[in-house]
């Protein structure tokens, strides 16, 4: 009596799934429109060097991430610009050129002849006060060099007419009132280098007292 045939025990497949029909891959389920999906793990290298760098990682950037102002907060703010009074300042200039002129015009007719150094004081006395009460404007040292150069002219006339006045007997009033012109005439003809020299260094000195004002 013949033994029943036993069917042939089926072929293991891989990983306990169906059928692997030569496909190494087969009983993972791709999602639908992707067919990648589940085949990487997180973490996985993916082939991208910068794959899950933080935000701030190198960029080729020396600057970047720097905030604004980082190094001293940018361009220095202008400086203000100078405030003043230029009327008052000229005022100012004017009115101490006319006492500066008529002291250093008493010394030097006092003692019958220029003192530099007197020149030099009026020139800065002018700067001084002008800068001091206008502010340190431009147009106030100008105006302070022209009114200390007036002064100290001023004041080598106011000399001369006393210096003559004392000559002739006469008083300074009518030698420096009536006879203005001719006081001129006299000062020109005595003039020499010192005596522009003074003149000069009064503006030089008007300059130098505005600045120490300033």
């Amino acid at each position: 009596m013949s033994q029943p045939v036993q069917p042939p025990n089926p072929p293991q497949q891989p990983h306990g799934g169906q059928p692997a029909d030569g496909n190494p891959y087969a009983g993972q389920q791709p999602a639908p429109g992707n067919p990648y999906t589940g085949q990487q793990q997180p973490g996985a290298p993916t082939g991208n060097p910068f794959a899950g760098q933080q935000p701030g990682a190198p960029t080729g950037n020396p600057f970047a991430g720097q905030q604004p102002g980082q190094f001293g907060g940018g361009f220095p703010p202008a400086p203000p610009a100078p405030r003043g009074n230029v009327g008052l300042g000229v005022l100012t200039a004017l009115g101490t050129a006319i006492v500066a002129a008529i002291l250093y015009g008493v010394i030097a007719g006092s003692i019958e002849r220029e003192v530099g150094y007197a020149a030099i004081g009026v020139g800065f006395l002018v700067g001084f006060a002008a800068s001091k009460v206008g502010g340190p404007l431009p147009a106030i040292g100008a105006a302070s060099a022209v009114f200390s150069l007036g002064a100290v002219f001023l004041g080598q006339l106011v000399a001369m007419s006393m210096i003559l006045a004392d000559g002739l007997g006469v008083g300074f009033s009518e030698v420096f009132f009536e006879h203005f012109g001719d006081v001129v005439d006299v000062w020109k003809q005595e003039s020499d280098f010192m005596t522009y020299l003074f003149l000069l260094l009064g503006p030089v000195a008007a300059f130098g007292g505005a600045r120490k004002a300033a």
